[in-house]
């Protein structure tokens, strides 16, 4: 029987994070649900834009992450933009609050996926990009298309 820990199931990726932000760092942790948000993350019905992480007395907390309801669910559906925690070790917690108030970075939400059975989210610790840094980036991808593109059509001969 295959060994379940190591396999990932991607749900979302917050891919406008990467263009706003520099990531210095990222921390996986662990995040408190509901059944029905479980079911609906499964079905992929997860949006992390916009979305960012608060330390809140001594708790990291999740806020404008949204859990579509769950289609099949009843009264019991979970409303889909509340703050939900984090699971973090208390010493994890106190470096990431000493370098967020210090540095002035940002805790931002990077990826969410299936570890096994457990629902995990990626956490970056981030500075924010200026407009040049923006311009740059795309510059840079947009070159590397072209010489893939030019690359690819040399090769057909």
């Amino acid at each position: 029987m295959p060994d379940k820990t190591n396999e990932f199931e991607m749900v979302t990726v917050n891919r406008q994070a990467y263009h706003e932000y520099f990531v210095d760092e990222t921390i996986e942790a662990g995040i408190v649900l509901t059944g029905t948000e479980v079911k609906s993350a499964r079905a992929g019905h997860v949006t992390l834009r916009g979305a960012y992480a608060r330390i809140k007395d001594d708790e990291v907390w999740l806020e404008g992450a949204h859990i579509a309801e769950y289609e099949h669910g009843t009264w019991a559906n979970h409303d889909p933009l509340r703050a939900r925690r984090l699971l973090l070790h208390r010493k994890e917690i106190d470096r990431l609050e000493a370098k967020v108030h210090a540095k002035g970075q940002t805790l931002v939400p990077l990826k969410m996926y299936f570890k096994g059975n457990r629902l995990k989210i990626e956490l970056g610790l981030c500075r924010g990009k200026k407009l040049y840094d923006k311009r740059e980036a795309i510059a840079k991808r947009e070159s590397e298309r072209e010489l893939a593109r030019v690359t690819k059509y040399r090769q057909r001969g």
